[in-house]
């Protein structure tokens, strides 16, 4: 019996996708020869495209196993194909996230594919479903601090070094703020099967504040400060300085 899942057009990689990859790769080489004249845009074109191509793996990550573990409906969606203009809510999963890098430098996640749960058996699995995003991003951050704790980055230019240290504390950010236990998070998906259904019908009135709740804290300076010390103290310990990655953030916003 052929399914959605087994076309090849559902698994095919969206030429949008590629598009993406193409400009971050470009100007990524712009940035790391010193080739732009303004290396503010190269850097905000590189860090902006690999962002979204984070985004795009995160979600994927998620249809991924969600298929694995037995939905079968995701291929048909489009899901399989990293095309973000599949995505149920390409405004919080792509639109929203750009706007609070630019805003505030906070790597926002995003709810974007819709996962039929009642395909799916086993508590594991669902929790697997949810982690599944934010340890993408997890390996993300480890693959853009990599050159720094493997001491790799003699005669690369600053800037490029720089635009690495921003992106990885996007990175870092979206996977904490990912993990939190709070409903409309991945955290909260997470632990959500092992809770009891008395607990889940109780918290289930709140589930769509939760993000705006979780962001209206980040905006006292307090809490703020917290969070992006806890950020400074992950980077850090993968070789990644305070300097390098305000000097990414400065780069990335050219225009101030």
């Amino acid at each position: 019996m052929t399914t959605a899942t087994t076309r090849h057009s559902d698994r095919r990689i969206s030429p949008v996708f590629l598009g993406i990859v193409a400009v971050t790769a470009v100007t990524g080489w712009a940035t790391w020869t010193g080739f732009a004249e303004e290396p503010g845009i190269a850097v905000f074109l590189f860090v902006t495209g690999a962002w979204i191509v984070s985004l795009c793996l995160h979600e994927y990550a998620h249809a991924r196993t969600a298929l694995h573990s037995g939905d079968i409906t995701i291929g048909a969606k489009g899901y399989l194909t990293l095309n973000p203009l599949k995505y149920t809510h390409a405004l919080l999963s792509i639109v929203l996230p750009v706007i609070f890098v630019i805003m505030g430098g906070i790597g926002l996640p995003g709810g974007a594919v819709f996962i039929e749960r009642d395909r799916i058996r086993g508590r594991w699995r669902h929790s697997l479903i949810s982690a599944a995003g934010p340890l993408t991003n997890v390996l993300f951050a480890l693959a853009c601090t990599a050159p720094f704790w493997l001491h790799s980055l003699d005669g690369v230019p600053r800037e490029f070094s720089a635009a690495l240290a921003f992106l990885a504390l996007l990175q870092v950010s979206a996977a904490i703020l990912n993990f939190l236990p709070v409903p409309g998070l991945d955290g909260y998906g997470v632990i959500e099967p092992w809770l009891s259904h008395g607990v889940k019908r109780q918290i289930e009135p709140f589930a769509p504040f939760g993000l705006l709740f979780v962001f209206a804290l980040l905006w006292v300076p307090q809490v703020n400060a917290v969070f992006f010390d806890l950020v400074d103290a992950v980077l850090r310990g993968l070789g990644v300085s305070e300097i390098d990655a305000s000097y990414g953030w400065s780069l990335y916003r050219f225009w101030s």
